[in-house]
């Protein structure tokens, strides 16, 4: 077998082990004694290390988007639905993606790390001779805590970058408070959030899978750990933009636009 087929053999099986790996996690999500302590601490230590740099970002983001879309609605005589252009793309795909990279690359690399260490150290076998699962007892902990931090930043991001939107078109570009405000409330919906939520979910979960995996097999040695947690931050993006891809295709099959 050529070296090319070989790269694309072995690339499907780390596809289909990460697939595996997804399904054991949401098979011992139920199980009991779910463990809470690490749960919590898991989700502390997501939002310590995210929040702040996920408000820093989502502020010149929204920014951005407000003064890009400001202008072009300005070029075509639309001014009036530059709240709505603007919030709308912070909220249905600027929000969940700045929620999970963030996620995944400060929160899923310390992930990967610690696992990692833990694999080399032969932590995880430890526990598998003791008879204790490591995924219930390790890993389902760390991707609940992912999901639920996900969910959290990015009602925050949303904020954050509506709020950082409406300043800079409304200050910067002399728009009118009740023409944004009333664009934002004639589009926008309640699946709009619904969406967003879903895939911030999905994302947080998507992003503590990878780390696990790629912390419970890293090639070897120290520096395996470090090769694992690169690895595992560039999959992990690599997935993110290919899901949202996926998820907004089917919700605007599935939803229809709100019309004025």
């Amino acid at each position: 077998m050529t070296a090319p087929a070989t790269g694309v053999v072995a690339a499907f099986g780390h596809v289909g082990r990460m697939a595996t790996l997804a399904w054991e996690v949401l098979r011992n999500l139920p199980r009991r004694p779910f463990a809470v302590r690490e749960w919590i601490q898991q989700a502390w230590f997501f939002a310590s290390v995210t929040i702040l740099p996920t408000a820093m970002v989502a502020i010149p983001f929204g920014a951005v988007i407000a003064m890009q879309l400001g202008s072009l609605t300005q070029q075509i005589g639309a001014q009036s639905f530059t709240g709505a252009a603007s919030a709308l793309a912070i909220l249905q795909q600027a929000s969940p993606l700045i929620t999970a990279l963030l996620v995944a690359g400060a929160g899923g690399s310390a992930v990967c790390a610690d696992i990692g260490a833990r694999t080399i150290r032969e932590e995880i076998d430890a526990l598998e001779v003791l008879g204790v699962s490591p995924i219930h007892r390790l890993i389902v902990p760390r991707v609940c805590g992912a999901v639920l931090i996900s969910l959290l930043l990015n009602g925050l991001v949303s904020v954050v970058g509506v709020l950082g939107g409406y300043f800079f078109n409304v200050v910067l570009q002399g728009g009118t408070p009740g023409a944004y405000l009333a664009s934002f409330n004639a589009l926008a919906s309640l699946p709009d959030i619904w969406i967003s939520e879903l895939k911030a979910a999905v994302y947080g979960f998507v992003a503590g899978v990878v780390a696990a995996y790629r912390g419970l097999n890293p090639s070897g040695g120290p520096k395996g750990v470090g090769d694992a947690v690169n690895q595992a931050v560039v999959i992990t993006f690599l997935l993110l933009f290919l899901i949202n891809l996926l998820l907004t295709g089917i919700y605007l099959q599935l939803v229809p636009p709100k019309g004025l």
